[in-house]
């Protein structure tokens, strides 16, 4: 990748699922940090929490699994997309999910400039969005 990304997180509950993204993120060497979670409230609480306009710890991107215990996914997006404008510019929120249902798809496209990816991320899948959302060419 021609940059890097600052910071790149993973909202999974599945730990697996997250083991191997984060192998796949860190072989492409695509960020300075890679942080995992699998609660989505926690990582709200981290990202969000303190001080929603503060942006130097920010992330570039975030990818968010839509089925969880607790906050799931679309709670997450609820909350996330009452941030102020300027706050969501910094991130490219993107559902990562192993559901193609049409009730989810159309749930998540509410959501202003949300992407979706079905599982498993991929390296293709994901210079997809890089090129996409951030003009990164790999």
């Amino acid at each position: 990748m021609s940059r890097k990304l600052n910071q790149v997180v993973l909202i999974d509950d599945n730990e697996t699922t997250s083991f191997l993204n984060n192998r796949l993120l860190q072989r492409l060497d695509l960020a300075e940090n890679i942080l995992l979670f699998t609660n989505a409230e926690q990582a709200f609480a981290q990202l969000w929490g303190n001080d929603a306009t503060a942006t130097d710890q920010r992330p570039d991107l975030v990818f968010v699994d839509l089925k969880m215990p607790g906050m799931d996914g679309f709670e997450f997006l609820n909350q996330y997309s009452q941030l102020p404008a300027e706050v969501r510019d910094k991130t490219v929120m993107t559902v990562l999910t192993t559901s193609m249902h049409s009730a989810d798809t159309s749930r998540v496209a509410q959501y202003e400039g949300v992407e979706y990816l079905a599982k498993p991320l991929t390296e293709e899948k994901l210079r997809v969005l890089l090129e996409k959302r951030f003009e990164m060419v790999g």
